[in-house]
């Protein structure tokens, strides 16, 4: 099954805007030489010299956490990464500074426990939570998975971390009475992460997904809906004086699969990679890429970010 229509479905439960509009920004394919396109793939977190990669691949019914490494420009056929490959594994998400990684893992908080079931809207479903985790890179390796702590786990369905220069969290969780999914930022004071308060962008009306948060929290990239049927596209806000500003949407050039989700911004903070089912160019990608499946694909923002820096103060 599709990484998006599952992950989905546990979730379902000015001048600016048009010099972006008209640039030619065309996504491409991630590493199409080494990652095979018979995989369903997705969530692209590089350490921060861009020499490591890792994302989640669909496994059945699930999805484990691979690692891939760059050598003489080319990338290492991808392997599971050494603290995955037993429990429903999704979302990495590296620290700007990469001492340490998050991702979401229906693995259970004490050891010898069944996996995490997801509850929501009085419904159970058995293994399909998801809370946060972390691993901390100890010099030469990744040391053990560490759930974080209940603040942020506040209930069985929490994904889609990412992760600001100051250590602010920003992710995809629960939030009010009725446990309704939204963005939340949870900072990062004193070694402890804060109580989440909901981010609100400048569209209260839409559903929003799978953020991407600038290191310098400057700007945000999204997967956003106004529908429950539409699918999700990327768009970009960006920090204003008064708050975020309303979602610019990345156009049908770059939004042209069923849905483009998990954004993830690259070593250059410029670069977007996310993971759609578009089609690729060319009589031979239709036989490799072509398949339904999702795919992790690259594209610069710049066109953007530069039309935003243009606007001036």
């Amino acid at each position: 099954m599709r990484l998006s229509i599952v992950f989905s479905t546990l979730f379902i439960l000015a001048s600016t805007a048009h010099a972006a509009r008209s640039a030619s920004a065309v996504p491409a394919v991630f590493a199409s030489n080494t990652i095979p396109g018979a995989s369903d793939d997705g969530a692209a977190a590089f350490t921060p010299d861009g020499a490591t990669v890792y994302f989640m691949r669909a496994t059945g019914d699930g999805s484990t956490l691979m690692e891939s490494r760059r050598r003489d420009g080319h990338w290492s056929t991808p392997t599971v990464a050494p603290f995955s490959g037993h429990w429903h594994d999704l979302d990495p998400a590296m620290a700007p500074d990469g001492s340490f990684l998050l991702f979401a893992s229906n693995r259970p908080a004490t050891p010898g426990d069944p996996p995490l079931d997801a509850v929501h809207g009085g419904k159970r479903h058995v293994a399909q939570g998801m809370n946060l985790w972390r691993v901390d890179w100890q010099g030469d390796h990744w040391g053990a998975p560490v759930r974080l702590p209940d603040v942020v786990n506040r209930c069985s369905l929490i994904a889609s971390p990412s992760i600001a220069a100051d250590g602010s969290l920003y992710f995809i969780g629960c939030a009010g009475p009725r446990g309704d999914f939204a963005l939340l930022r949870s900072a990062y004071r004193d070694g402890q992460y804060e109580t989440p308060r909901v981010v609100a962008l400048g569209d209260a009306g839409a559903t929003i997904r799978d953020p991407a948060i600038a290191p310098d929290g400057s700007f945000i990239v999204v997967s956003i809906k106004h529908a429950p049927q539409a699918p999700y596209r990327l768009a970009i806000a960006f920090r204003t004086p008064e708050g975020w500003s309303a979602p610019q949407d990345l156009g049908d050039a770059v939004n042209g699969g069923k849905e483009s989700m998990g954004a993830q911004l690259g070593p250059d903070h410029r670069t977007l990679y996310f993971y759609s089912d578009r089609r690729a160019a060319g009589a031979q990608a239709d036989a490799v890429w072509n398949n339904g499946h999702d795919h992790i694909w690259q594209l610069s923002l710049a066109p953007w970010l530069d039309a935003h820096a243009g606007r001036g103060p």
